[in-house]
């Protein structure tokens, strides 16, 4: 199959490390999928077109994707189309039109014929109005079960530099720890020179940690895009970080902790 989008979703993580040779390494899972122990629901239109106690989900490739068995599925709200993708490990999919309330959504939910999808259902995330795993919502693609983080309280000494300045130092930062990703430093904005700091209306959504919000840093006539972002209400496993400010190791000149200059990740890793 083609990408679909849910696949196009990119996994928002961490950053910094010491050194390059202290960077996480990927794990590459095979694709396969396992029995979910959530319930799991999705809503469009206003109505629940899907509600399963057995959902699957799907692994090891892209983001996690859910697939429900047609008979959790509002199938009445779906109708067929012509229209058909290629996966070269899951063979062909099928598509519908979504139809809810006085919502239509194209080519919103797909199925395999492939033995191990057979009688299920998945549905494009963002074209949803909600997904639900439990009594909570959650957003921009499925809880991977074996991804983590640990927010963790900590007295390094961090020191952050942009344009030729220091804009941040702290001795008490809330490190996060994100499965295959670079840790996170999180600052008091007691440490941070907030009159160098300009409010951005950049706005992003992580499913472990919540919505992000972002800050630029202005020095003389230079202004650095984005550099800060911070979780105002982030989710409950990730509290400790609320309103602190982790900026984002490649835009600045350097990042020290321990007095040891941080490497850059990869550009797009933010946390």
């Amino acid at each position: 199959m083609a990408l679909s989008r849910r696949e196009m979703i990119s996994m928002m993580g961490g950053g910094a490390v010491y050194a390059a040779q202290n960077a996480p390494v990927p794990v590459t899972r095979q694709l396969h999928t396992e029995l979910s122990p959530k319930w799991i629901r999705v809503r469009f239109g206003g109505e629940v077109i899907a509600d399963s106690r057995r959902a699957l989900i799907m692994l090891g490739r892209g983001t996690p994707a859910y697939y429900f068995p047609k008979e959790d599925v509002r199938m009445d709200r779906l109708t067929p189309t012509s229209y058909r993708t290629q996966n070269e490990t899951l063979g062909e999919a099928s598509w519908y039109i979504v139809k809810a309330g006085p919502k239509v959504a194209e080519n919103a939910a797909w199925s395999y014929s492939t033995e191990d999808l057979r009688g299920y259902v998945g549905f494009t995330w963002d074209k949803m109005d909600g997904w639900y795993e439990e009594g909570e919502e959650v957003f921009v693609h499925p809880h991977d079960p074996y991804h983590r983080i640990d927010v963790l309280l900590s007295t390094r000494p961090v020191k952050v530099v942009v344009g030729d300045m220091t804009v941040a130092e702290s001795q008490r930062p809330v490190i996060l720890f994100e499965t295959n990703f670079p840790a996170r430093y999180y600052l008091p904005k007691d440490d941070v020179r907030l009159d160098l700091v300009r409010p951005s209306d950049t706005i992003t959504r992580c499913p472990y940690k919540g919505e992000a919000r972002y800050y630029s840093v202005a020095i003389g006539d230079k202004m650095f895009k984005d550099v800060i972002w911070y979780y105002r209400y982030p989710t409950t496993e990730a509290s400790k970080i609320a309103n602190h400010l982790a900026f984002y190791t490649e835009q600045t000149d350097a990042t020290f902790v321990d007095a040891k200059e941080l490497a850059k990740p990869q550009r797009g890793q933010r946390g």
